[in-house]
């Protein structure tokens, strides 16, 4: 059964599509779905179904409805209101007098790379080349505590960051990662910093690397990414470590014993202030066990008897001897030491303590309470140290990324649950086996990965940290995993690698991301080529039949001159002045569609220079107001010469045309350097332009003036900004009606030019 406009089904059908869905009808009237009601809330636009489209796609896509109107069906590529990608519109007939209009919204490729960057726990913020804040996925609003509205605008040099180091000192803002992307065009990683967080009233410490986007051909930076994690709590434990450590230093500081450390099997490495300041003897000659040479040789067998057995009993060491003092005397010592346990029950180390006998009766009262007190000490700091393992297991067990340590042969210790899934196995499978052998032996094409032109395995043998953007891990499946992964090696004491701990992210969505995003942009680029190419031809195809009207009016003009009545002149008049006005328009646009076409090199170009030939350019429109034009632009530019003079022959003529009768237009023309970029400012005394209209004087035949008041089609700022951006600039107007505007735009600075 067929469906028709006014049938009930129809109207059933359309609330169903979960796409946006408007029904036209000739009359102008329309009807909308659900979806496409709702899509309209969230652009925050009026209820009104031409809202859906980009100002440039809306008059294809009423084209396409009148064509539905008259019985035809068509389906438009178009630009949608807030969405990088195209849309897809399909028009059809429904029913006389009706058009059915769907929409298809294409997938931004920005919003899956960012939507995949919050799986990580990574914030991403955009940044502009004057470090305005552009964008932010929905992990960094969380982390800074601030939502898009709010950080949008705001600038990365803005003081309410309250950006602070790790040592609690200002962070300058000429120096955090953002503004050094920006400046030196170089990456910035892992910068430490905090920064305050409104919800808490606290302070977050933040990672950040800064990654700068150039201009193409160029060195100025025309964008800049700043990715950062949350690592408060890592950096609370750290201090709080570090604060226990100074407290247990200062104790045995403060105590008159000589306090020290052995490894768990009992050796007795350096250094050893306390032991070097009492015995004399240099790390050379007390390591290991060269101390019992500082003992009284009659007490040596029996203390190294008490320390062997103390060693492999793994109780509490006490002995008394005599100790060598520096200026040789033997001094009778105490000596005790306990064993300091990790969360398992592992020995980690010993920490010891020689007090110096005293006779009977000169024993100090406080001795028994100093040692009580180092005992307590001791016990708090393992107490800190198995907390510290604790939250290392659990950051371990949670964190989204795979982890996974090898030993110096190679062989896995350790994996967190996020490695296991990824690959495929069990923890159990993975550790104790060879890594190159269960996972990264074949590379992605299949040809076999030798052992040692892995980087893992290059990384155990020097030492080196290495990161590796693209490779593939095996599954326990068989199948290749992409990955990404960084590998830091492990040291003992010596600084000898004893192994390598490998974070891998899998790669798998950031390489589609990558590949829909190269996909949207060839398919934009050749898009705004058929643009361009399509305003060329229609300018061109457009002057044939204006020439024709034309010459047929001043034909009718001259052989019935003096025949005509006076509205018959009237009207040959308008017809005239209008094929001019139309000739203008078309040459305007083709100029609008060239500007982004132009194969000339850029190259270095004097200001002054400029000057001289846009000066006059509107030499005879500076004469005809009576104005002066004056400029003092001592720097230079890199630059197309000829978009570089129009640009500025379009601003002076504005200037010179847009002024008072009763006012003589001033013009002034200065230059300063910013940086890699150079800022030109034009300034007048004319009519001004109301702040509500700032923006909108630069888009395509926008006139705040009609053609009587003033000339022109409404290209001329249009033409400006698109120069402007092209050369990776930008274009903005400060303005005060009644007095006057300057218009401001940057340049890139040429590199021999001189702040």
């Amino acid at each position: 059964m067929g469906l028709t406009a006014a049938g009930p089904d129809f109207g059933a059908l359309i609330q169903a599509i979960p796409n946006p869905v408007v029904l036209v009808r000739e009359d102008g009237t329309a009807a909308m779905n659900p979806a496409a009601r709702s899509r309209l809330r969230q652009l925050g636009v009026a209820e009104d179904w031409r809202q859906l489209f980009d100002d440039d796609a809306l008059l294809e896509v009423q084209q396409a409805t009148s064509d539905a109107w008259r019985g035809e069906t068509s389906s438009v590529s178009v630009k949608l209101r807030d969405v990088i990608a195209p849309g897809q519109v399909t028009v059809a007939p429904a029913g006389p007098g009706h058009a059915l209009l769907h929409l298809q919204v294409g997938r931004d490729p920005m919003e899956t790379a960012l939507n995949l960057l919050d799986t990580l726990g990574l914030g991403v913020t955009v940044h502009g080349p004057d470090s305005t804040l552009l964008h932010a996925n929905d992990r960094a609003q969380q982390i800074l505590g601030l939502n898009l509205a709010q950080l949008t605008g705001r600038d990365a040099m803005d003081p309410r960051w309250r950006a602070i180091r790790p040592s609690g000192e200002p962070f300058p803002a000429e120096e955090r990662a953002a503004m050094q992307a920006i400046l030196t065009g170089q990456v910035q990683r892992n910068v430490a910093m905090g920064v305050f967080h409104p919800p808490s009233e606290a302070w977050r410490w933040l990672r950040v690397t800064a990654v700068p986007r150039r201009v193409p051909g160029s060195t100025q930076v025309r964008q800049v990414t700043v990715m950062f994690d949350d690592v408060t709590a890592t950096q609370r434990t750290a201090a709080a470590l570090r604060h226990s450590e100074r407290r247990f230093r200062s104790l045995v500081e403060a105590t008159a014993q000589i306090v020290w450390t052995a490894s768990a099997d009992g050796y007795f490495p350096p250094p050893q202030p306390g032991w070097e300041a009492f015995t004399g003897q240099t790390p050379a000659e007390y390591e290991g066990r060269g101390w019992l040479s500082a003992i009284h040789p009659d007490d040596r067998a029996h203390t190294l008897e008490a320390w062997k057995t103390a060693v492999e009993s793994q109780d509490v060491y006490a002995v008394t001897h005599r100790l060598r003092r520096a200026d040789g005397a033997f001094v009778p010592m105490r000596v005790r030491a306990v064993l300091v346990r990790d969360e398992s029950g592992e020995i980690e180390e010993w920490i010891g303590t020689h007090s110096e006998l005293r006779p009977v009766g000169d024993a100090l009262p406080e001795d028994a309470a100093i040692q009580a007190t180092l005992e307590d000490r001791v016990r708090e700091r393992t107490e800190r140290l198995a907390e510290v393992t604790r939250f290392s297991t659990l950051l371990l067990t949670a964190a989204g990324e795979g982890v996974f340590g090898l030993d110096a042969r190679g062989v896995t210790t350790f994996a967190n649950p996020s490695a296991a899934r990824l690959l495929g196995y069990s923890i159990e499978r993975m550790i104790g086996s060879r890594q190159h052998d269960l996972i990264h032996h074949h590379h992605a094409d299949g040809t076999p990965f030798p052992v040692q032109d892995c980087p893992i395995h290059q990384t155990l043998s020097d030492g080196q940290v290495r990161r590796v953007e693209s490779d593939v891990f095996w599954h326990a499946q068989g199948h290749a995993v992409p990955v990404s992964y960084v590998v830091t090696p492990t040291h003992d004491g010596q600084g000898a690698v004893t192994g390598a701990v490998v974070m891998v992210q899998d790669s798998t969505e950031r390489l589609r991301a990558q590949q829909d995003l190269r996909a949207a942009v060839l398919e934009l680029q050749r898009s705004n080529h058929d643009l361009e190419q399509f305003a060329s031809v229609a300018s061109h195809d457009l002057q044939e039949p204006l020439r024709t009207i034309g010459s047929y009016a001043q034909l009718l003009a001259r052989r019935y001159e003096g025949q005509l009545d006076t509205r018959a002149t009237q009207y040959l008049g308008f017809m005239e002045s209008a094929v001019e006005r139309m000739r203008s328009l078309i040459l305007d646009l083709l100029a609008f569609a060239r500007v982004s076409q132009g194969t000339t090199p850029m190259r270095s170009l004097a200001l002054d220079d400029v000057m001289d030939k846009s000066a006059q350019n509107v030499e005879a429109a500076r004469l005809l107001g009576g104005g002066t034009v004056s400029w003092e632009t001592p720097h230079t530019v890199l630059g197309q010469p000829s978009l570089v003079t129009q640009l500025l022959t379009n601003l002076l003529g504005n200037a010179l045309k847009f002024v008072p009768p009763e006012r003589l237009p001033v013009v002034r023309v200065t230059s300063q350097a910013q940086g890699d970029m150079v800022q030109i400012s034009v300034t007048d005394n004319g009519i001004g332009i109301g702040e509500h209209d700032t923006e909108r004087v630069f888009g395509i035949f926008q006139r705040l003036h009609s053609p009587e008041e003033y000339s022109g089609n409404g290209m001329g700022l249009s033409i400006c900004r698109r120069i402007v951006e092209h050369h990776g600039g930008r274009l903005w107007l400060e303005s005060t009606p009644g007095q006057g505007s300057t218009f401001h735009f940057t340049l890139p600075g040429a590199p021999t030019d001189s702040p």
